[in-house]
């Protein structure tokens, strides 16, 4: 973002283009990258890819604007393949998550569809032997001709006392960054994982597939409790399902998870052990004139997210991103339509599937701006607070980024603020 005076709104531009930047038709599927998360300082990124990579970058404080660097990268998830369902289990990266960091080192959850891991990463130094008893003893290749041109040994040297031994002594040759599974947490979901959270404790973390949530000890990899079970005991009874999860960000008792009909729950784990019941339930009742055989597919919810705060709620769905108020459960505080262009289009959208696409949402730093995605490269940046409707769109692609073009607010149709003013 680009600050301007007073007078002025802020603007938006492109600082930095990571990723190959060779022809389109050269990429191969595993290198679409399929999720990115920054830490909580914002000067490390993560990226995970369809091949199963995580690759790093670090903030390179050189530079006065905000740029990032390579740090490292490593294999996290090869395909598997799951014999008693004989079903292909794939390497893509569906979530990273930072954990805390504690000391020098960091640690990150990343998981495909069934297995979630822990991952440290650190600088380790590789050293050398620099210096041991034959140290002296040797003559170099070739001095005295032995048969393959390597070092041999002088022959007349004796070591006459134990005063002549020394211990070998190892010298710093390189710092490298190192990656290492410290966990693994398999063999808990029976279906695809679409979340994972942190919790504020530190110590605990939740998983969430489309019928279950469990949760986790970082330090126990072999043991998991189910905290939310919406699975029936008839499978053709089922009528929704988990979409996304996540922990509150400063109370660590409370969690959130949404579903396919379009509701936002909050259960809070000090009430029970399993959190069938929920606190609140985050939904915005639709107009009856208005319903079609569309209604349910468009009003599952795709990414859930807290503010930083954790005062506010942000979701998106097919059609728009709704802003909720922690403390108000009946409506939205602030609704924006995201591709109400496509509703009279619905029926074209079904056919060729694309109803069924997924869009994530996240909260700029300071909880002042939201951003969410669309199709043709595009994304759109608008401001959370319920009385502005301007709108900032930007396309991600190379010709966007090389022609430095700035996303400048512009005013937007339709965003209704909680008293429905448009």
């Amino acid at each position: 973002m680009v600050d301007g005076d007073s007078q002025q709104p802020p603007t938006w531009k492109f600082t930095q283009c990571f990723g190959d930047k060779g022809d389109v038709e050269d990429i191969t599927e595993a290198d679409i990258i399929s999720t990115v998360e920054f830490d909580q300082t914002g000067n490390y990124l993560a990226t995970g890819d369809k091949g199963g990579r995580v690759v790093l970058f670090e903030r390179n404080e050189t530079k006065k604007t905000c740029e990032y660097k390579f740090h490292t990268e490593f294999q996290s998830h090869e395909p598997e393949f799951d014999y008693l369902k004989s079903l292909e289990i794939e390497e893509k990266i569906n979530k990273i998550k930072w954990c805390r960091r504690q000391n020098a080192s960091h640690y990150l959850l990343s998981t495909n569809d069934k297995t979630i891991k822990l991952w440290k990463v650190f600088e380790k130094s590789l050293k050398v032997v620099a210096e041991n008893n034959l140290s002296q003893d040797l003559t170099p290749a070739g001095a005295g001709g032995a048969v393959g041109g390597g070092p041999v040994r002088a022959p007349n040297k004796h070591f006459r006392s134990t005063a002549d031994l020394t211990f070998p002594r190892m010298t710093h040759h390189d710092t490298v960054i190192a990656a290492v599974p410290r966990r693994v947490y398999a063999n808990a979901h029976a279906y695809h994982i679409n979340s994972i959270s942190v919790n504020s404790d530190g110590e605990t973390y939740i998983s969430s597939d489309d019928l279950r949530i469990n949760l986790w000890n970082l330090n126990i990899q072999d043991q998991s409790f189910n905290i939310v079970d919406i699975k029936p005991a008839n499978m053709e009874e089922l009528t929704e399902v988990i979409t996304a999860a996540e922990f509150h960000p400063l109370s660590c008792n409370w969690f959130m998870y949404a579903s396919s009909k379009g509701t936002i729950k909050l259960a809070d784990m000090r009430e029970r052990a399993l959190c069938d019941t929920h606190a609140k339930q985050f939904e915005q009742e639709e107009d009856p004139s208005s319903r079609s055989f569309f209604s349910e597919i468009i009003s599952s919810i795709s990414d859930v997210r807290f503010s930083h705060d954790g005062r506010y709620i942000l979701s998106r769905d097919y059609l728009t991103v709704k802003i909720w108020d922690v403390n108000m459960e009946r409506q939205p505080v602030k609704t924006i339509p995201i591709h109400e262009h496509l509703r009279p289009r619905l029926c074209d959208t079904y056919e060729n599937d694309s109803i069924f696409d997924k869009f994530e949402v996240v909260f700029s730093g300071d909880a002042k701006n939201v951003m969410t995605g669309s199709y043709n490269n595009n994304f759109m940046i608008y401001p959370s607070e319920a009385g502005k409707d301007t709108e900032v769109v930007l396309q991600a692609d190379k010709s966007a980024f090389k022609a430095k073009k700035v996303g400048i607010p512009t005013p937007m149709n339709g965003a209704k603020d909680k008293k429905g003013n448009s």
